[in-house]
């Protein structure tokens, strides 16, 4: 017999599909993201394009009211754990399965003109070949949901890997669990720029060996290559910053060093969250009593509009050669001298500041 396993407000049995239970605060957040875009677009029409088990529609349906569900998985061993999930645990005629390649579904879809409010692709490894073709089926105004695994390219491990598969070259630095986001999120923005549309990060999660991004396909803009660029970090003294096209060959630390930083890039330096979606998320959490889930959206609002870095304790420990007092208190002082900080869901033990390295540094030796 079969374990039933609860989730949410769903239940399911997981059979031989993979399942992590660590990744069900992606799913959370999708959910809350889903139930708000309903709410205020009166409909949610649903495309997950990896399935599994069938969690996600589920929940979709369950708790976010998905009014239509397309619950695909390309391998076809796990017919009958999702097939049963989605009977007992969906409205008929409101959902269909089947058994295709992504991208094959995603032609089908787009040929009979087939658009979704919300595309969800949980890939494993990089989501890159997927992309394109997820974003010809995603409606103009829907979300497209993204998935990357690919841990070692992102952190800079594998920086020929990363410029395969991401079209950026990706350096190893402190600050690698936003990298691998910023990297996801700007293969997104530059596949949509060359079909003449734009997109808009909803919410960004970092969660384990998981990177996940939600962003919302807009019509044409004029192409911002300010959102679109390079980390610079120097390993002399630690401090990051940002670097424009026009910049490079021209890229040097105000710190005077002989070797020039180096960079990681093209990739996303705008925002990773909507500040008033994550707003409305959070009062949506807050309804349905999800505590850490709302605890969760109000760090990643209030780090949404500081720069695309963060420090590490430890980090700032090792540069300054101290003990490093409490993280709270770091960021307090930091706000009394005038500059801008918050924690970071990307790591517990770390700040995003608008301060240099060396005012941390500095700041943190006068609290010891």
């Amino acid at each position: 017999m079969l374990e039933t396993v609860t989730e949410g407000q769903v239940s399911f049995c997981i059979g031989p599909a993979f399942y992590r239970v660590q990744s069900q605060v992606g799913r959370d957040l999708a959910v809350l993201a889903a139930t708000v875009d309903r709410q205020r677009q009166g409909e949610l029409r649903v495309l997950d394009a990896m399935t599994g088990c069938g969690v996600r529609p589920l929940r979709y349906q369950q708790e976010a009211g998905a009014d239509w569900v397309w619950a695909n998985e390309a391998n076809p061993e796990l017919q009958a754990v999702l097939s049963r999930n989605l009977a007992e645990g969906m409205r008929p005629d409101t959902y269909c399965i089947t058994h295709q390649d992504a991208n094959q579904l995603f032609f089908d879809c787009y040929q009979r003109r087939d658009f979704y409010d919300l595309v969800d692709v949980d890939s494993f490894g990089s989501p890159t070949p997927f992309i394109s073709t997820a974003l010809w089926v995603t409606k103009l105004g829907g979300l497209l949901y993204l998935t990357s695994t690919d841990g070692r390219a992102t952190s800079g491990h594998a920086p020929d890997k990363s410029l395969q598969v991401y079209g950026a070259y990706a350096r190893s630095h402190p600050a690698v669990h936003e990298q691998g986001l910023r990297l996801l999120i700007g293969r997104v923005a530059q596949q949509a720029a060359a079909r003449g549309l734009q997109i808009q990060p909803v919410f960004s999660v970092f969660n384990g060996q998981v990177h996940r991004a939600m962003v919302r396909l807009l019509a044409h803009a004029a192409w911002d290559s300010s959102l679109y660029g390079f980390l610079a970090y120097c390993h002399s003294c630690g401090q990051f910053h940002t670097a424009g096209w026009r910049q490079l060959g021209r890229v040097q630390c105000s710190c005077g060093a002989e070797h020039p930083p180096v960079l990681s890039g093209p990739l996303w330096l705008g925002r990773l969250h909507d500040c008033p979606m994550l707003t409305a998320m959070a009062a949506q959490a807050e309804r349905w009593g999800w505590v850490e889930r709302r605890s969760l959206l109000q760090t990643m609002w209030a780090e949404a509009e500081l720069p695309p870095y963060y420090y590490p304790l430890a980090e700032l420990g090792r540069r300054g050669r101290m003990d490093i007092p409490p993280r709270d208190r770091l960021i307090q002082a930091l706000c009394d001298r005038g500059y801008q900080a918050t924690r970071t869901h990307l790591d517990a033990q770390a700040i995003k500041t608008t301060a240099p390295i060396a005012t941390c540094i500095a700041t943190a030796r006068a609290l010891a």
